[in-house]
């Protein structure tokens, strides 16, 4: 294959914003450190119903990724940005290899009656020919996460 015909057409982000009635430190908090309690492994995660905790250790360089209950795991992505309570932006591959790595960006927004949370998911080309059919999943798949699942906890 030419390096012309290896090329992905670029795909548009995938972005959502959610407010949550949370200060900014409570809401990355529980977006990071207490992933495992809100995150839906299922139908969200490799190991599925054998997943046991998300774990997303908090520095740049760190890991996110899940543990199965046999002890294995299975990486998601890599801290790419730890700037605590603001933002975060993370690779983004579970299931697949880095190098089909799309990228995750999260911010932290002070607003008038808590936070605002902008997630931009965005690389879409690194995943090739599948690229623009996971990104549609991606697109309904961040609403259940993000805008259900996170924001209930956030109400807790």
């Amino acid at each position: 294959m030419s390096k012309v015909e290896s090329i992905q057409p670029y795909l548009e982000p995938v972005r959502k914003t959610i407010s949550v009635n949370r200060p900014c430190e409570d809401a990355f908090r529980i977006f990071t450190a207490e992933i495992a309690a809100w995150w839906p492994t299922v139908p969200f995660s490799v190991s599925q119903e054998s997943a046991k905790d998300v774990i997303l250790e908090p520095r740049v360089g760190g890991l996110l990724y899940e543990v199965s209950e046999d002890g294995s795991t299975f990486p998601w992505g890599e801290v790419l940005v730890w700037d605590s309570p603001h933002r975060l932006v993370l690779t983004w591959y579970p299931g697949r290899e880095p190098d089909t790595a799309q990228e995750i960006e999260i911010t932290f927004s002070t607003e008038a009656n808590g936070t605002r949370v902008d997630l931009e998911h965005r690389n879409w080309q690194s995943l090739g020919a599948e690229a623009e059919s996971i990104r549609g999943r991606y697109q309904n798949g961040w609403d259940e996460v993000l805008g259900q699942c996170y924001v209930s906890a956030c109400r807790s």
